[in-house]
């Protein structure tokens, strides 16, 4: 079994205003994206070429949003931004170019 292409873990995974976990983890692994739960159950999964990821406007650096499936979820991926004055771009960001890279359209 390949390396997942991207993994984030303690991931805050909400739809609308409502919260389905607040340790969840986000996975690029094989093609496709996965939204799990702490437990690593199954939220949602989809091919990540069907799969849009942009950034909310007004929102926190590390805030994202996944449209899978027909179906918005917001994710605070904030628990894995680099420490301040270290080098790197926040978790979301990371996320939405490793989103793009997978489905081919590009960094």
């Amino acid at each position: 079994m390949a390396e997942p292409e991207f993994t984030a873990t303690g991931v805050r995974i909400g739809k609308r205003l409502r919260s389905l976990t607040r340790a969840g983890q986000v996975r690029i692994n094989e093609g496709r994206l996965e939204l799990l739960t702490s437990y690593g159950s199954e939220i949602d999964s989809a091919p990540v070429q069907a799969v849009r990821a942009s950034r909310p406007w007004f929102a926190p650096e590390d805030r994202a949003l996944a449209d899978l499936n027909g179906k918005r979820y917001s994710l605070t991926l904030g628990g894995h931004d680099p420490a301040p004055g270290e080098p790197g771009p926040p978790a979301a960001r990371r996320f939405i170019e490793a989103v793009r890279r997978a489905s081919g359209r590009g960094a």
